[in-house]
């Protein structure tokens, strides 16, 4: 049996593309850039991670195909476009994510579990559909590649609907009100980089775990619920 090349950690981004975060366009393309470039700068770390950047609006569009940051000279870039629609999050993520896991493993390396980071500034516009597929991906029976994911709400997307939408409560946050959208943006970046570089360091330990660091000017959506 050939011996595994290492073990990987892939990560997804899912960037609300809908039309009202025009304003703050720039702020999402600049934390994406940072993104890359901050995991660029970590290619210990980078070399135990698999990169995808996905925009949503009306439907899925690929940013970044899974990717090695050691490797990649594209920038991913955000278009904005279209209503909030949750559901073609989760039917997309149902398809790729197994289909992704299943050819890093042909190409020899052993997966963790992926985890998916979901920035949305919006309510969905698909209030009840986009729950039974969310439900399949994240049910370890029906998908055994289902992945953590982490919500991250700002403007106007709701608390209650962040910790439905992570699959662990401590998984999702809100931005503080009166936080500024731009700012949360960058904040969301920060904080992601920060907690890929611990997991893929974690990679590396005798007890790989999934970190996740709570950004600035966020609070822990459970808390805001009531």
């Amino acid at each position: 049996m050939a011996e595994t090349k290492g073990v990987l950690l892939p990560a997804y981004v899912l960037a609300d593309e809908s039309g009202s975060m025009g304003p703050y366009e720039e702020d999402l393309s600049q934390g994406l850039i940072s993104l890359c470039e901050g995991l660029r700068a970590e290619p210990m770390v980078a070399a135990k991670l698999r990169l995808a950047v996905l925009g949503f609006s009306d439907d899925v569009e690929v940013r970044l195909a899974v990717a090695d940051m050691r490797h990649e000279t594209s920038l991913p870039k955000v278009e904005i476009r279209g209503l909030t629609n949750y559901e073609a999050v989760f039917d997309d993520l149902l398809g790729r994510i197994p289909s992704d896991i299943q050819w890093l493993r042909g190409e020899g390396y052993k997966v963790h579990r992926p985890v998916v980071f979901f920035l949305s500034d919006g309510q969905p516009t698909d209030p009840r559909a986009w729950r039974q597929p969310h439900g399949r991906l994240t049910d370890r029976a029906q998908t055994p590649t289902a992945p953590n994911i982490v919500a991250c709400g700002i403007g106007d997307a709701e608390a209650s609907t962040m910790v439905e939408v992570a699959t662990r409560p401590e998984f999702a946050f809100v931005a503080k009100p009166g936080t500024d959208i731009g700012q949360a943006v960058a904040e969301f970046f920060h904080a992601l980089t920060a907690s890929l570089v611990a997991s893929g360091q974690a990679l590396d330990s005798g007890s790989p775990q999934l970190v996740v660091n709570r950004p600035d000017q966020f609070s822990m959506a459970i808390d805001e619920v009531g």
